[in-house]
């Protein structure tokens, strides 16, 4: 399920990518400011082709097909071109808000989202440091938008632009948007907070085009100056270059947690709670890290 006007667009994309990834890694490099390793460009790579096959293989098998059923039984159909392609881009981005949000409040989405921050280096590249398995799960939140009428093809599209976009905010060299701008849209100020690992930014600033989600659902962080980002994972990798500990790493975490003897009932928190929720306090979640902070 790949139109043509998607496959120009990705095209088009390509040169954009390697003209800004090039010209950033030669300014870093001149600046000895460091913000790329090889193993690390490698790494967001190669997570990124087999996020992407993933998707293609789900998209022919099974997705598509639950998309078009949902967009055959649509009750809604907006008439007008221009509201229609607005329309999209709002509700789009509040479901990827609302995808996101899950994926960082519940530790079951969380260990296959983790692999999205796990790196130490802020980059381009680490837009496509994509979280593998993602697109098993991400489609159900475009089911609604097919129901209210808008077309698969439209909805993936559409993905594509905001996807690019969510690329883009990557990046250290740009400090500051102006104010109207970071009012409005997520800026890579917004970004690096998302990224960081000090107890203040965590879970916050989850939008991918629009900041105004954050704003309103209180999930927003500026980034504070005294508090200098910190990249990567509260609680780095043992083997940060090893494949399968990047993808599997929390998954691992949840098995040994689901062997302590406990109740059912508090296995399936360990599975359902936010990312350190413990039944005993032997570890804690983001917000309870927050409090104690204050």
């Amino acid at each position: 399920m790949q139109s043509s006007r998607e496959t120009w667009f990705l095209l088009m994309s390509v040169p954009l990518y390697i003209i800004l990834i090039g010209a950033e890694i030669l300014f870093s490099n001149w600046r000895a400011a460091k913000f790329y390793t090889f193993k690390g460009t490698i790494q967001n790579i190669y997570l990124s082709l087999l996020n992407g096959g993933l998707d293609l293989l789900l998209r022919w098998a099974f997705y598509v097909s639950v998309l078009m059923w949902s967009y055959n039984h649509h009750f809604v159909k907006v008439e007008n071109v221009y509201l229609y392609w607005f329309l999209l881009f709002i509700l789009e981005d509040l479901a990827f808000y609302l995808e996101h949000r899950i994926d960082h409040y519940c530790r079951l989405f969380w260990a296959v989202h983790v692999t999205h921050h796990s790196s130490e280096e802020f980059n381009l590249t680490t837009g496509f440091r994509s979280s593998v398995f993602q697109p098993v799960y991400r489609f159900v939140y475009f089911v609604p938008l097919a129901f209210l009428g808008f077309h698969p093809l439209d909805i993936v599209f559409m993905y594509s632009i905001t996807q690019t976009y969510g690329i883009l905010v990557h990046t250290q060299y740009i400090k500051k948007m102006p104010r109207w701008f970071e009012a409005v849209f997520v800026s890579p100020s917004h970004h690096r907070v998302h990224h960081a690992s000090n107890i203040r930014y965590l879970d916050k600033n989850m939008g991918m085009c629009l900041i105004i989600w954050d704003k309103l659902f209180g999930s927003f962080q500026e980034e504070v100056p005294s508090d200098p980002i910190r990249y990567g994972l509260t609680k780095p990798l043992i083997n940060a270059h090893n494949p399968l500990e990047i993808i599997f790493h929390e998954w691992q975490g949840i098995g040994k947690d689901l062997r302590k003897k406990t109740p059912l009932v508090t296995k399936i928190k360990y599975m359902l709670m936010p990312p350190g929720w413990s039944h005993d306090g032997s570890s804690k979640t983001a917000r309870e890290l927050r409090k104690e902070l204050s």
